[in-house]
């Protein structure tokens, strides 16, 4: 196949055998990355990108689109209950039309921050129905030309103590949900959601994503139930579990051994700094805990991890600009990382590992692969995440998607 264009003088990150001497060109064709060697000769048209950095679009594994951009109508929250309390009394008002347009607002944000793949959860039970799920199905097909939406469908308020919530899961897996969530903390009988959950993967063979533990006290985590019926039910490698901040408040001795324990089993942690930071350790009025679980050391045990977002512009959560980047940097700084090494871990935490996580097999800077790109205004991992390069140009299936002109210094 002839290449329909070159994207020229390339850093890879992470990048193959031919990327690690210097810069390289990209060329692609079909929607795909055909090539990848310095000097391509192709009569295609082609963009030099002067040996900025190239990652293979941020992958965000965990936002909620739905309730974002809430701000201006509930205001903040002083804690993790209220959050879900404010949002619970607002969402019976919500139409589709609301969530749409609020969902597309935080959704350009991302896509402008060079995201390219994304799994948002979504909400469903009586209070909002079907209504968000169904929004969210309309922005998955809009903005297909710039990101790969995955719809996890899941119950914020808990499940067996919310009737008409359970038939309302059936439905959304029966007609477009990819991933089925859950939330037992909220849950009167956590274990009882976890073993529901896992039925309607099973069901309708689906992977499964959790928030879980989201607290700082590590004798009440469910973390062990979800690893034992994980390896019960032979669903390895498709389960994934958000926040878990208890484990920020144990020793590395028993981090290390709940790493090991995961990587086994096949769990995969998210980590949510902007939200665990801002939502845990109210209690305290000095010394105040982070609470953000440590995932680089669990990816050093071989368990798959991320960085993602989680909320935007609303309770849980009143910041956000839709960087990974972002997120990157930030995790870094709380957990105190300021080594090479150690950025380009945190940079892999958002782009290669959610990957992984969300079981993305087009994903990648290799010959075969969807050519989806971020082209990052540094000259390596370790810069972008230090200085939070902002993306130049993003691509999407070979198709620009976002371009972002260099900042002009006007001087006397």
């Amino acid at each position: 196949m002839r290449p329909e264009l070159v994207l020229r003088n390339l850093r890879l990150f992470p990048g193959p055998e031919a990327a690690r001497d210097g810069p390289v060109d990209v060329a692609i064709g079909a929607g795909r990355i055909l090539e990848i060697a310095p000097g391509i000769e192709a009569e295609a048209p082609s963009e030099d990108f002067g040996g900025r950095l190239a990652v293979p679009g941020f992958v965000e594994s965990h936002v909620h689109l739905d309730k974002s951009c809430l701000l201006d109508r509930v205001g903040g929250a002083p804690d993790l209950p209220s959050a879900i309390a404010a949002v619970s009394a607002a969402k019976s008002g919500w139409s589709e039309e609301d969530v749409f347009a609020r969902g597309a607002r935080t959704l350009e944000k991302c896509i402008a921050q060079g995201t390219t793949r994304m799994r948002t959860h979504v909400e469903a039970d009586p209070r909002i129905g079907l209504r968000g799920f169904h929004a969210v199905k309309a922005l998955k097909r809009d903005y297909a030309w710039a990101m790969d939406l995955q719809i996890c469908v899941f119950p914020q308020e808990g499940l067996t103590n919310d009737p008409g919530t359970d038939p309302l899961l059936v439905e959304a897996c029966a007609t477009g949900a990819e991933v089925i969530g859950g939330c037992p903390y909220t849950d009167d009988d956590p274990h009882a959601q976890i073993a529901r959950i896992f039925d309607l993967a099973g069901e309708f063979d689906l992977d499964v994503d959790f928030h879980l533990d989201f607290h700082l006290d590590p004798a009440r985590m469910d973390l062990g139930e979800i690893c034992r019926v994980t390896e019960a039910r032979r669903w390895g490698g498709r389960v994934a579990v958000g926040h878990v901040s208890a484990l920020s408040a144990l020793p590395p001795s028993e981090t290390q051994a709940w790493a090991r324990r995961m990587a086994d089993v096949g769990v995969a942690l998210t980590v949510l700094p902007s939200t665990d930071l801002f939502l845990m350790g109210r209690e305290h009025d000095h010394l105040t805990p982070r609470g953000v679980a440590p995932a680089h050391a669990f990816h050093a045990e071989g368990c798959r991890c991320s960085l993602a977002t989680n909320n935007v512009l609303n309770p849980f959560t009143p910041f956000g600009d839709g960087s990974l980047l972002r997120m990157a940097n930030l995790y870094a700084n709380a957990a105190q990382l300021g080594s090479a090494e150690a950025f380009r871990t945190c940079l892999a935490l958002v782009t290669e590992q959610p990957a992984a996580l969300m079981n993305l097999a087009d994903y990648g800077l290799a010959p075969g692969k969807a050519a989806d790109l971020a082209i990052l205004d540094a000259p390596s991992a370790e810069a972008a995440v230090a200085e939070l390069a902002p993306p130049v140009a993003v691509y999407r299936a070979g198709r620009r998607t976002v371009t972002r002109d260099a900042p002009v210094l006007h001087r006397p």
